[in-house]
């Protein structure tokens, strides 16, 4: 009769332990639900601010495989937004980057890493000078330099 009180305490300890670890887990989950909640709105008032600037220009073009590309330039914010269509999800091992055109030396502007391929992504940087974009189907992370043919290539519009 001794040892049930000893036995009934241990349980209730391990119980203790184990919801209190289930609330940690939790309460993680939250603050990483409300992180990504952060950023998603920060990257929407970026993508809200290029497509509502005065100066934004669009173009679209045609690209590989019947696929679709439009850009959103605006110089007053020096970014851009890239919208496509029709993009056929990437094999595994591999991305679709896009690529800021310098005066014919290509630059990254971000992997096109949205769930879907039908998608709007806030090019990485700044514009600057660029005159030009495109995107290239590129080994999984990217790459510094493209690797292959262009799928689509476009010129910025003039403002």
């Amino acid at each position: 009769a001794g040892r049930w009180p000893v036995y009934a305490l241990a349980a209730c300890l391990a119980v203790s332990a184990a919801l209190g670890g289930v609330a940690v887990q939790q309460y993680q989950a939250v603050q990483d639900a409300r992180q990504e909640t952060r950023q998603a709105q920060r990257h929407d008032a970026q993508v809200s601010r290029v497509l509502a600037a005065p100066d934004a220009r669009t173009a679209t073009a045609a690209m590989e495989g019947g696929a679709q590309g439009t850009v959103v330039v605006s110089r007053s914010v020096n970014r851009a937004v890239f919208a496509a269509s029709g993009l056929r999800r990437p094999s595994d091992g591999q991305v679709y980057q896009l690529w800021f055109d310098d005066g014919g030396t290509m630059r990254s502007a971000g992997l096109v890493d949205t769930p879907d391929t039908d998608g709007t992504v806030l090019m990485d940087g700044p514009v600057d000078r660029a005159s030009g974009m495109g995107i290239t189907l590129e080994p999984a992370g990217g790459s510094p330099r493209p690797t292959t043919p262009p799928l689509g290539l476009m010129g910025f519009p003039a403002a």
